[in-house]
């Protein structure tokens, strides 16, 4: 596993302040603000004239996907984002306590990963999702509603680490948020590499090492009933972006790893999505470090309405070095271990610890 330096970005309407925001010292100094960065930005171009979104990016970040419930503004100062990546750390190294359940299962901290170490990108938003204007999740339909309580039970029933396939997939070295579609930042190394190609282009994704493969053209989808972890994707050029359409999403794959109330790096309660499940990503080259990536996710029986969020994606250090994720883990085989310890314990009338 890698570890990068990251560095800082910014939200949807304040896109022209990127290039300010990320020459900001943490030490506080205030910026010169919108009015300082007004000249357009003039986006490369590839061997065939289209954008040049080439590169290694980063979209780690500590703002939460929906806005937390004590906070009623869509954007932060500066100040008050620094203020409150300061207490995420906090938080994060709480989490981190050697020998617990978040140390062991929640946190990059155990591989020296903190996102508390190096710049992150950085939004002022207070959440990622920016419609609804609430900045949270739409309500589910009644389908979603009833599809969530089944997985609530099955999960009760069944225990959270009790079998392997109760393991979130993370754990089980299968996929990450990180590959999308949408591409949601992990608790580490949420980094990717961009390749264009005439027709093509390819985004590989350092977690799991998978890889995207976006023709440019609208090539015939297969049946709904054929479905893949990252789907099926098509893109187009609209002017200076490049638009993504994916069907044929794994409903079983989707946001998995998420919690949808919670901070990025929790596990997930709710696992809901469906086969009709339709993700459109835009990519907007900003000025020579950054990526506007928005991303709207339709899915009529699961959500009441679509839903849009936005996250920065910043230039990194590379090269993306393998993952090696399965290769000597002990994490899932020492979790099954404990579990089948615990109901020993139990059988023979020991007290079940918390």
């Amino acid at each position: 596993m890698t570890h990068r330096l990251l560095v800082t970005g910014s939200g949807l309407s304040v896109l022209i302040a990127a290039a300010w925001l990320s020459a900001t010292p943490v030490s506080g100094q205030s910026p010169a603000g919108p009015a300082a960065a007004a000249k357009p930005y003039k986006t490369p171009r590839t061997v065939d004239g289209q954008p040049d979104l080439q590169g290694i990016w980063t979209n780690q970040t500590y703002t939460p996907l929906q806005r937390p419930a004590n906070v009623t503004k869509e954007f932060y100062t500066l100040d008050e984002v620094l203020a409150a990546e300061k207490r995420a750390a906090v938080r994060e190294a709480a989490v981190s306590t050697p020998g617990t359940t978040g140390d062991v299962h929640y946190s990059g901290s155990e591989f020296g990963l903190d996102k508390s170490q190096g710049t992150l990108a950085r939004s002022l938003r207070t959440s990622l999702i920016f419609d609804p204007p609430s900045g949270r999740l739409p309500p589910l339909s009644a389908e979603g509603e009833k599809r969530a309580a089944a997985f609530a039970e099955m999960r009760k029933k069944l225990g959270r680490f009790d079998a392997a396939q109760n393991n979130e997939l993370d754990d089980r070295c299968i996929t990450t948020t990180n590959a999308g579609p949408p591409m949601l930042p992990y608790a580490y190394n949420s980094n990717y590499q961009i390749v264009q190609a005439p027709g093509y282009v390819m985004i590989l994704v350092e977690m799991m090492h998978h890889i995207r493969m976006i023709p440019l053209e609208d090539r015939a989808r297969p049946p709904q009933s054929v479905v893949a972890l990252t789907g099926v994707s098509r893109g187009r050029w609209e002017g200076e972006t490049l638009v993504v359409e994916t069907t044929n999403l794994n409903p079983t794959t989707v946001f998995g790893g998420i919690d949808l109330d919670a901070p990025l790096d929790r596990p997930a309660p709710f696992r809901g999505v469906s086969d009709k499940l339709k993700v459109t990503e835009w990519f907007t080259r900003i000025d020579a470090e950054s990526i506007s990536y928005k991303f709207k996710v339709e899915d009529p029986t699961t959500w009441s309405a679509p839903w849009s969020a936005e996250l920065p994606m910043k230039q990194t250090i590379g090269p993306l070095f393998e993952h090696a994720c399965h290769e000597g883990n002990f994490g899932l085989y020492n979790t099954l271990r404990g579990a089948r310890a615990e109901e020993e314990k139990a059988a023979a009338g020991e007290k079940k610890p918390n």
